[in-house]
């Protein structure tokens, strides 16, 4: 069912149907067309480069924008490709992102071929595997998709290249938490919704760029490409990171519910980071502190290399499961991160863009 334009949803409402639009990396259009519908009547302008990068301007109210800000979060999910049509009437397939193979088996799946067709991700049984095998990682030679049918009817319909995605609706769980088979990184394109929404209620003389980037799970290319075209003076990705979970360091995961990462390190702009705490800590948003390393991982990196650089930085939203199909995050995370960038773009003035080039 299609999403009417320009209706308004609540946060966990946009969270869910966001997660269940099919949106493999390289295969976005489906998932940019709900993001088309979404944003519809909270900007001014809605386009889609030519790589499927969907990008929507809300102009500032200032007739000279006191600065150009970019916030980009990723639209494509990982999933898989048809390599090959096996003779006895199987599918084998490749990983399109970082799909972890353990979680295959029993996987419910769409290949989308001629037409969509249904299928499920097989693999041999424990009872009839040699017992050095069953505490090894599957290869991905041993594992099929299997919709059920000849292999001359699946040769009509599914041709090696078509793209395999996962089938699995988001579900709400307890404490207003959801799971979903894409919140990596459709939590971050709700962000930029929930962000939208509340500068309905403010004044911002910025004009502010919504992004919802293609191909980050196999190389930052919708933010190359839509960083270049847009060339902002500030440059802020939404991401996920790691919430925490059973058997998982404290120091390497987020806290679920304690609302957005503020990352820093060599990916992120040291004036970037303080404004974006003293943001927070003026209006009174939860926020936690994220760590990084290497400027890679993130759409941050391409916006902070285009061209001759942009300040840039970035928001984690806490997430348990990563790239699985039931990755799980709290809804109050997405709002509290939407309401900060919100008044982030509304604090920035020409001032704090000068200064961007001073150390």
């Amino acid at each position: 069912m299609g999403l009417e334009r320009g209706r308004v949803m609540d946060t966990k409402q946009a969270i869910l149907r966001l997660a269940d639009a099919r949106g493999v990396t390289g295969y976005e259009f489906p998932a940019g067309d709900v993001v088309n519908a979404l944003f519809a009547d909270l900007v001014d302008e809605v386009r889609q480069d030519s790589l499927g990068s969907v990008i929507m301007l809300k102009r500032g109210a200032s007739p000279e924008p006191s600065a150009k800000i970019m916030f980009a979060a990723h639209v494509d999910e990982i999933g898989m490709i048809v390599s090959k049509i096996e003779d006895e009437g199987f599918l084998q397939v490749r990983m399109m992102g970082g799909v972890d193979r353990r979680i295959l088996p029993s996987m419910e799946v769409t290949v989308h071929g001629r037409r969509d067709i249904p299928g499920v991700i097989g693999a041999i049984p424990p009872h009839l595997q040699d017992s050095t095998e069953k505490d090894k990682s599957w290869k991905w030679e041993e594992l099929v998709v299997d919709c059920g049918m000849s292999a001359d009817k699946l040769r009509e319909a599914v041709r090696v290249g078509d793209v395999v995605s996962f089938d699995r609706a988001g579900i709400e769980l307890a404490n207003n938490r959801v799971a979903g088979k894409s919140m990596d990184d459709r939590a971050g394109v709700a962000v930029m919704y929930e962000c939208a929404l509340e500068l309905q209620k403010l004044r911002h003389d910025c004009d502010v760029y919504f992004v919802a980037t293609v191909q980050e799970e196999v190389g930052y290319g919708g933010s190359i490409t839509s960083t270049h075209g847009i060339m902002p003076d500030i440059g802020i990705a939404i991401d996920v990171g790691h919430g925490d979970m059973p058997g998982v360091p404290e120091h390497r995961t987020l806290k679920l519910g304690e609302g957005p990462a503020i990352s820093y390190g060599p990916h992120v702009h040291p004036h970037i980071f303080t404004k974006l705490k003293e943001v927070a800590g003026e209006r009174g948003v939860p926020y936690q502190v994220e760590a990084g390393t290497s400027p890679r991982g993130t759409d941050a990196y391409a916006m902070q290399m285009t061209r001759s650089g942009v300040a840039t930085g970035l928001i984690s939203v806490p997430l348990r499961y990563m790239h699985t199909s039931v990755e799980t995050l709290a809804v109050d995370d997405v709002k509290k991160s939407g309401q900060l960038l919100a008044y982030f773009a509304s604090a920035v003035d020409s001032r704090f863009r000068e200064g961007l080039t001073c150390f």
